[in-house]
């Protein structure tokens, strides 16, 4: 029972947090959290993709040259850093992914 609390919880507290800016059309933030609110995006996706790139197999440290989803992921930052470009940087990373994945002889059959 107490799940369903939880999960009772959380859908309330989301549901005011994202019907308060409908509620409340005219609200205005401070430039400094209009400044922090900025970040939110790259933050989040930092924090979700660089634990996989760093602990592939969720238990264990991976930093070494035969860490695929590491190396991919650092030409993917390069190809953002470079390029800009959202799709490119996706497909780049993939390619190389795939890539060191066969060359590695990490692919399953």
């Amino acid at each position: 029972m107490n799940y369903w609390w939880l999960i009772f919880g959380m859908t309330a507290i989301t549901f005011v947090l994202r019907y308060s800016l409908f509620a409340w059309p005219n609200l205005t933030f401070p430039p400094l959290v209009r400044q922090g609110l900025h970040y939110v995006p790259t933050s989040v996706l930092t924090a979700i993709v660089v634990p996989g790139m760093l602990l592939p197999d969720g238990e264990h440290w991976a930093l070494s040259l035969s860490n695929a989803y590491l190396l991919a992921g650092l030409v993917a930052i390069g190809i953002a850093a470079l390029i800009r470009h959202l799709l490119a940087t996706i497909g780049g990373g993939l390619l190389v992914f795939f890539l060191l994945r066969w060359m590695m002889g990490q692919l399953p059959a």
